[in-house]
């Protein structure tokens, strides 16, 4: 069961990740996030930051897919990220290796140059 603290220890090891002053938390690289938490929008309620839920950075559509079908306890996804190569991954359901493992992708993904 993983949590905020282990995303922000995670993203803070890898190289070039600069921590965004949040309610909650959000890291980049090169100018670029690769895993913030989860602002919640419920319809007739002010934003809700989660920091249960972690946004990530997942490339593209076809990983997205496979995230969200192969493992939907995990992995979710909410209006307005339809079009997006993002996933939300609830943070209790997945242990810190995996977290790393997604994490790590996440980071990658978005410190190298995309063609």
């Amino acid at each position: 069961m993983a949590d905020a603290g282990d995303v922000r220890r995670i993203a803070l090891s890898l190289p070039g990740t600069v921590e965004i002053d949040s309610d909650g938390f959000d890291f980049r690289v090169a100018g670029k996030g690769f895993v913030w938490s989860y602002p919640e929008r419920l319809p007739g309620k002010p934003r809700r930051i989660r920091t249960d839920v972690a946004v990530l950075y997942v490339g593209d559509e076809a990983e997205k897919q496979a995230l969200l079908l192969g493992e939907p306890t995990r992995f979710f996804t909410a209006p307005g990220y339809a079009d997006l190569p993002l996933v939300m991954l609830r943070l209790p359901e997945v242990d810190t290796a995996r977290l790393t493992e997604l994490i790590t992708d996440a980071h990658h993904m978005r410190a190298d140059p995309q063609p």
